[in-house]
This record gives C-alpha cells, sequence and structure tokens, in this order.
C-alpha cells in the first residue's frame, strides 16, 4: 500500500475528505519525524513505537570491488509493533 492508497482507505473509514486525511497523515509524520530527531520515542499503544537506536560502526564489503569499507556509525529509526499488528 502506498501513500495515495493508505489516504483513500482512511478516508473511506472515517469518513473525512481525502485532503483532510492526507493533512492530518503528513502532521502525523512529520510530528513523529521531529521526534525522532529530538531522540524522543513515539509510543501508540496497540499499534506500536517509533524509538531511535544507535548503530555501530562497522566493517562492509563493496560488492562490485570486493574492497573493505568501513560503515559509519549512525542513528536509525526502530520501529516496534504493539499487539494490534500482531499477525499470528
Amino acid at each position: 500500500m502506498n501513500k495515495t492508497q493508505l489516504v483513500d482507505a482512511m478516508a473511506a473509514k472515517s469518513g473525512l475528505s481525502k485532503t483532510d486525511v492526507a493533512k492530518a497523515l503528513n502532521a502525523f509524520t512529520e510530528c513523529v519525524g521531529e521526534a525522532t530527531k529530538a531522540g524522543d520515542s513515539v509510543a501508540l499503544v496497540g499499534f506500536g513505537s517509533f524509538s531511535v537506536a544507535q548503530r555501530s560502526a562497522r566493517q562492509g564489503i563493496n560488492p562490485r570491488t570486493k574492497e573493505t569499507i568501513e560503515i559509519p556509525a549512525k542513528k536509525v529509526v526502530k520501529f516496534k509493533p504493539g499487539a494490534a499488528l500482531d499477525l499470528e
């Protein structure tokens, strides 16, 4: 499902216009992005939580040249699904 399909589905379930749903979805993604950039986590009970994790530096291999390269440490956003997203 892409963003357009998600907006369509949310509009159908909520009865809101697609424009309003798109604005709400954009605001949600913007707020989650700002919170994670600040190092905070966002928890939506039942749905899941977004958090920031530190990925350590490591060595990798360039598949084209087979050279060993150093991959620097960086921060990444992780999503941990809640009970509502349990597929079993």
